[in-house]
């Protein structure tokens, strides 16, 4: 699973708002799709660049996933070096373009994961806003914050307590 970074939850988080808030969408444009949406946060590219550089090579996400090689030269491998260099991997692509990831979909409940569609748009935003959210909890987990709580004052004896103490 991508890593359990703060840009990484951010972009997932961004990617969900801009799809409420009607963002256009279509599953079978490279550029406005699940993954088209998800590297246009992350490479601030329009979805008309990401489909562009995507229609240099033939085939949908997957495909472009399995051909990806970070020394091509194509612009959709570009693309996907960014995506990569920020903590997703090659997997977790191919499960955001059809909402497959097994981990992210047994926290959704169980009557929405049972009827979600990769290609539907409030869909995505529950899938991208359920992996964020187990991103984050995962990454708050792994933090150990010190004991805050203040400790006894130290008493020190006084020198003449000190003395007497001694036997001087």
């Amino acid at each position: 699973m991508a890593q359990r970074t703060l840009p990484v939850i951010q972009a997932l988080r961004a990617t969900a708002q801009r799809l409420t808030v009607q963002a256009p969408y279509q599953w079978g444009h490279m550029g406005s799709c699940n993954c088209g949406h998800l590297a246009q946060t992350v490479t601030k590219l329009t979805k008309a660049e990401i489909h562009t550089r995507a229609m240099q090579r033939s085939g949908d996400w997957e495909r472009q996933l399995i051909d990806y090689c970070p020394t091509s030269g194509l612009p959709i491998d570009d693309t996907i070096d960014e995506m990569l260099a920020l903590g997703f991997t090659r997997a977790d692509l191919t499960h955001l373009e059809r909402l497959s990831d097994p981990t992210i979909r047994a926290v959704i409940p169980f009557e929405r994961r049972n009827a979600l569609r990769h290609n539907q748009r409030d869909d995505v935003v529950l899938y991208l806003r359920t992996w964020a959210d187990l991103l984050e909890a995962e990454l708050l987990d792994g933090i150990d914050l010190p004991n805050l709580t203040p400790a006894a004052p130290v008493r020190t004896p006084s020198l003449a307590a000190a003395a007497i103490a001694i036997g001087a």
